[in-house]
């Protein structure tokens, strides 16, 4: 069993810069470990994902801006936003995929998965002003 904390949303303006944290509580080597978004009646949507050696995968709206890390002594991924746009906010959920090895590409844009195969944090909100 993972336990996820996401910290790290805020309020702010148009152009700045936020990152998010997620602590895992578990064993996360070998999973993919990703951020996902969802914004008031929108549908949830795919932000980065990435494994351990492994590459980072983005979603095209945020490429160049987000950048996805690890860091494995701390058992925490961060999802550091710079240029921060109106249609950033969302409340942001960081996930792990219960399965080894998977392809975090086909992970992130949610193929051939469900929600009952991740583990999930609580969300963390971000707002930004134009």
């Amino acid at each position: 069993q993972v336990q996820l904390v996401e910290s790290g949303g805020d309020s702010v303006q148009a152009g700045g810069s936020l990152r998010l944290s997620c602590q895992a509580s578990g064993y996360t080597y070998n999973h993919c470990m990703g951020w996902f978004r969802q914004a008031p009646g929108m549908e949830r949507e795919g932000v980065a994902a990435s494994i351990a050696n492994g590459r980072a995968t983005y979603d095209e709206s945020v490429k160049g801006r987000f950048t996805i890390s690890e860091d494995s002594a701390k058992n925490t991924f961060y999802l550091q936003m710079n240029s921060l746009k109106p249609e950033d906010s969302a409340m942001y959920y960081c996930a792990v995929d219960k399965r080894e090895a998977a392809d975090c590409k086909y992970w992130l844009r949610r193929y051939g998965t469900t929600d009952e195969n991740d583990y999930w944090g609580q969300g963390t909100r971000v707002t930004v002003s134009s």
